[in-house]
């Protein structure tokens, strides 16, 4: 082939971003899953028919937060957990975030991980953002977790309307951030699982902060006006 035919050849065509890959087969760890935010994703995604073990620090803490849950939902401790999964959300308290992902960076190398944890402080205001020393929380993770491949999403979800069984569609878009697009495909694909809810691709790591930072304005929204609000993001 000549360098002209190169010229002419016709370019292939732009991947459709709204074009996901199946994620239904996939099992899906929830560390933290014993908390209101864990426990909401897990029964989302169970009720839909996803696989989803949650962890915690304690097993019997863990199995009995499944059993409460039922949809086939199974407890294990954080180790074992992340062992079992294929994705594994992180959902633990800001507060114990590092020291977590400590202890499991063997057990989560070649994981996709999902970190989902807004670093805030509360003060007679109300909810402030805070600036981790590496940028965001899901940057923090990145950090302790070299082997995993990190990605950022759910972080504006109301644990109220995750965890209310008579609400069936949670009408919201998840903001999913990471390197690499083959990731966030997959965790958009995950987000779609949940009747109502869409993820969109918005950017790489390093923009996490402000993602996980408009979650306190999202808390004054919610006591302003007594609500349970989230994002929709318009024209995409």
């Amino acid at each position: 082939m000549t360098s002209q035919d190169n010229a002419s050849a016709p370019k292939p065509a732009a991947k459709d971003p709204w074009e996901l890959p199946d994620v239904s087969g996939l099992v899906v760890g929830v560390l933290g899953g014993t908390g209101d935010q864990g426990r909401g994703l897990a029964y989302r995604l169970a009720r839909e028919g996803q696989k989803v073990i949650i962890g915690s620090r304690a097993a019997e803490r863990a199995e009995t937060a499944a059993a409460e849950l039922g949809l086939g939902i199974e407890g294990a401790e954080n180790a074992e957990c992340a062992r079992r999964s294929d994705v594994v959300i992180v959902a633990v308290p800001w507060d114990g975030h590092a020291k977590t992902l400590e202890a499991l960076r063997s057990e989560l190398a070649g994981k996709l991980v999902v970190d989902c944890v807004n670093p805030l402080g509360f003060d007679k205001k109300g909810a402030y953002a805070l600036k981790p020393a590496e940028g965001s929380a899901a940057e923090q993770a990145a950090a302790l977790l070299p082997e995993s491949r990190v990605t950022a999403a759910f972080h504006h979800l109301s644990a109220v309307l995750l965890q209310d069984e008579s609400i069936e569609e949670i009408d919201t878009d998840v903001m999913v951030l990471g390197e690499d697009r083959a990731d966030t495909d997959l965790v958009q694909a995950l987000a779609a699982r949940i009747p109502g809810m869409r993820g969109v691709f918005a950017g790489r790591l390093r923009n996490a902060h402000q993602v996980e930072s408009l979650v306190a304005n999202l808390i004054s929204v919610n006591r302003r006006y007594k609500a349970h609000a989230g994002l929709r993001v318009t024209d995409v």
